[in-house]
C-alpha cells in the first residue's frame, strides 16, 4: 500500500516550501537587517557615529562588493590593507566599527540593495529628529510578507495534493483497482501532526523574537516638560556634556542636571535668539516661551537685580530615555573616564539633536560587539595611564614580544557574564 509513503512525501514537500519561503525572505529583507545591524551608527543621508551609507559603493575599494564584505566581517584587519580605510580611520580618530562576521554575503548584499533603492530624503513623509535611526516602523513588514507567502504556498500545496489524489483515484477506478478510501486531510493524523509542528516552530520563532525585543526602545523620543535642545546647548554653544552631566565622569549614573545648573546661565539669558526650533512634526517651537517654563519651575521672576531663591524651585518631571534592565550593571565613569568612550558612541550625535531620542539599541549583543572591538589604553608610566593594568603581566610581555599588537576589552574579561550581571 503506497498511501503512507506518498503522504510523507507530500508532508515533506509542504514543510520544505515553508522553509524555502522563509530563507528566501530572510536573504532579501535588507531593510530589516539594516535597521537591526547598521542603523545604530549609520544613516542613509547624514553622518552619525559613522559616515552616511547612501552611495557607499562608489567610494574607495567598495566598488567591489566582495571587498565590502571583507570590511564588514573584519574592519580592524582590513584597515592596514588599503589607504582609503586608513584615511577613514584617521577621520574618525581611530574609532573602528564593530565586526559583523555573523552576516552572510547574501545578507550584506541585501543591505546594499536596500541602500541603493531606499527613497531619498523628502520622497516620503517626514519623521522625527531620529531620521533613519528612529523606531523601525516597517520592521514588521518582513514578517507579514513571510506569513502571506507561507499561507499562499501552503494553499497551493494542499490543492496540488488533492488534485493528485483525485487523479490517482480516477486512474485506479479506470483500471478497476480497489483501494481503501483515503482519510480526509483534516482527519489524517500525519497532516495534523505536521501542522502542529509547523505552528509550534513558527509560533515559537515569533514569540522568541518578540521576547528578545522586550524592553528595547531604540528610537524612543518622548516629549519632555521643557523643550530642551541639545543641538543649541552642546552643538551651537559648545557646552561640554560634563558641565550638566558631571557625575558621568565620576559615578555610575550620568544624572539629570539640577535647576541650579540651568539657572547659572538662564538667570541672565531670558530670551532665545538662536536658530528656529522645530519639533518632529515641523511645528515651530518658541524658545523664549520654553525659558519661561524653566522660570516657572525655578520660581524665578526675571528682571534687573532679580535674585533667585533655590528653595522655591520645583524640579521638572523629566522623562528618562535611556533605560537598562535592573539586572544589568553599567557604570558611566568606567566607560567615559577609564575607557575614554565618547558620549556619542552610545548616545549618537547628541550635539545635533533638538529633541533627544535613543539612537543605539543598548542590547546585550550591541554591548558585546563593542567590548570585542574597543581597545584598552594598556600602556602606562609613572605619570600617565592606568596603573591597574600592571597586573596583566602576560599581556604586557606579549605586547613587547609582538605576539599581540593591542588589547581589547574582551581580553581583560569584558565578555564575562558577572562583569555586567550580578
Amino acid at each position: 500500500m503506497n498511501f503512507l509513503p506518498s503522504t510523507v512525501r507530500k508532508c515533506a514537500l509542504l514543510g520544505l516550501l515553508f522553509f524555502l519561503s522563509y530563507i528566501t525572505l530572510q536573504a532579501q529583507d535588507g531593510k530589516a537587517i539594516y535597521q537591526a545591524q547598521c542603523a545604530t551608527c549609520h544613516a542613509l543621508d547624514k553622518q552619525l557615529t559613522g559616515p552616511a551609507l547612501r552611495g557607499v559603493e562608489t567610494r574607495g575599494p567598495w566598488t567591489d562588493r566582495k571587498e565590502l564584505v571583507k570590511w564588514i566581517h573584519n574592519p580592524g584587519g582590513y584597515i592596514p590593507t588599503n589607504p582609503y580605510t586608513q584615511q577613514l580611520a584617521a577621520t574618525y580618530n581611530g574609532q573602528i566599527m564593530p565586526s559583523f562576521p555573523q552576516l552572510s554575503e547574501e545578507e550584506i548584499f541585501s543591505i546594499l540593495d536596500y541602500i541603493n533603492t531606499a527613497p531619498a530624503p523628502g520622497a516620503q513623509g517626514g519623521g522625527g529628529q531620529g531620521g533613519d535611526v528612529t523606531a523601525t516602523e516597517g520592521s514588521g513588514h518582513g514578517e507579514l510578507i513571510f506569513g502571506i507567502i507561507s499561507i499562499v504556498l501552503a494553499i497551493i500545496a494542499l490543492i496540488l495534493m488533492q488534485v493528485n489524489s483525485n487523479l490517482k483515484k480516477l486512474s485506479d477506478d479506470r483500471e478497476q483497482i480497489l483501494r481503501p478510501e483515503p482519510v480526509p486531510f483534516w482527519r489524517n493524523k500525519i497532516y495534523i501532526a505536521l501542522f502542529a509542528v509547523i505552528a509550534f516552530v513558527v509560533g515559537g520563532f515569533f514569540v522568541a523574537k518578540s521576547a528578545i525585543g522586550l524592553g528595547r526602545q531604540q528610537g524612543y523620543q518622548p516629549t519632555q516638560p521643557i523643550y530642551f535642545s541639545h543641538k543649541v546647548h552642546a552643538g551651537i554653544n559648545q557646552i561640554n556634556c560634563l558641565y550638566c552631566h558631571n557625575s558621568a565622569w565620576e559615578g555610575k549614573h550620568a544624572g539629570i542636571p539640577t535647576l541650579n545648573i540651568c539657572m547659572n546661565c538662564h538667570k541672565s539669558i531670558s530670551e532665545y535668539a538662536g536658530p528656529a526650533l522645530h519639533d518632529e512634526d515641523g511645528k515651530e517651537i518658541n524658545g523664549t516661551a520654553e525659558i519661561k517654563k524653566l522660570y516657572e519651575y525655578a520660581g524665578f521672576t526675571p528682571g534687573p537685580g532679580a535674585e533667585w531663591d533655590p528653595s522655591k524651585a520645583k524640579s521638572p518631571a523629566w522623562v528618562k530615555i535611556h533605560n537598562l534592565p535592573d539586572h544589568v550593571y553599567f557604570n558611566h565613569a568606567q566607560h567615559t573616564r577609564v575607557g575614554g568612550v565618547a558620549c556619542q558612541s552610545c548616545h549618537g550625535n547628541i550635539q545635533d539633536m533638538d529633541k533627544v531620542y535613543q539612537a543605539s539599541a543598548l542590547s546585550m549583543g550591541w554591548c558585546i560587539n563593542c567590548h570585542r572591538e574597543a581597545k584598552v589604553a594598556f600602556n602606562y608610566n609613572d605619570s600617565t595611564g592606568n596603573k591597574f593594568y600592571s597586573i596583566y603581566e602576560k599581556f604586557h610581555n606579549d605586547l613587547k614580544s609582538g605576539k599581540m599588537d593591542s588589547i581589547s576589552v574582551k581580553d581583560i574579561g569584558g565578555l564575562e557574564c558577572q562583569k555586567c550581571h550580578y
